[in-house]
């Protein structure tokens, strides 16, 4: 179980306690807000993308849509998004459990600006039902990212 692996790698910074697995699925946007009771935009929303054979992902707040200009602006290519069936295999989670800790190796994670306008979020932890509650520091802290950028809309 994905969760397994993401609650394995926060233990080693004491905090596999905040992941919650709710008995609903959080897989979207709108039913983990519901779950957990905030605001839609205070979901980190994992997105999966190939860049010429090169996977990375990409952090946004919640509501937030990628621009395919300013992706291009940022990345010199148009976002191509991971096939759900594809997922797992080159990520490291399913589609509804992709999030930005303890993915497969060569996976590059970025934060998109759009997270600067909250101090809380949950992004996913691994499961379709799992999310992990993180201060916007302690989530740039612990995905480790290769940059900030500007992809919303």
């Amino acid at each position: 179980m994905s969760v397994a692996k993401v609650a394995d790698y926060f233990q080693q910074y004491g905090l596999a306690d905040r992941i919650h697995v709710f008995q609903k699925l959080t897989a979207t946007v709108q039913e983990a807000a519901e779950t957990l009771g905030i605001q839609a935009d205070q979901i980190a929303k994992t997105l999966a993308f190939d860049l010429d054979g090169s996977p990375l992902v990409v952090v946004t707040s919640g509501l937030t849509r990628v621009s395919n200009q300013k992706f291009k602006a940022s990345f010199g290519k148009r976002p191509t998004m991971i096939a759900n069936d594809k997922l797992e295999q080159i990520v490291g989670y399913v589609a509804g459990a992709v999030c930005p800790f303890a993915l497969n190796p060569g996976v590059r994670v970025y934060l998109d600006r759009s997270l600067e306008k909250h101090d809380l979020y949950y992004p996913a932890a691994g499961d379709v039902n799992a999310a992990i509650r993180l201060s916007l520091q302690e989530l740039e802290e612990y995905s480790h990212p290769a940059a900030w950028v500007d992809v919303a809309k």
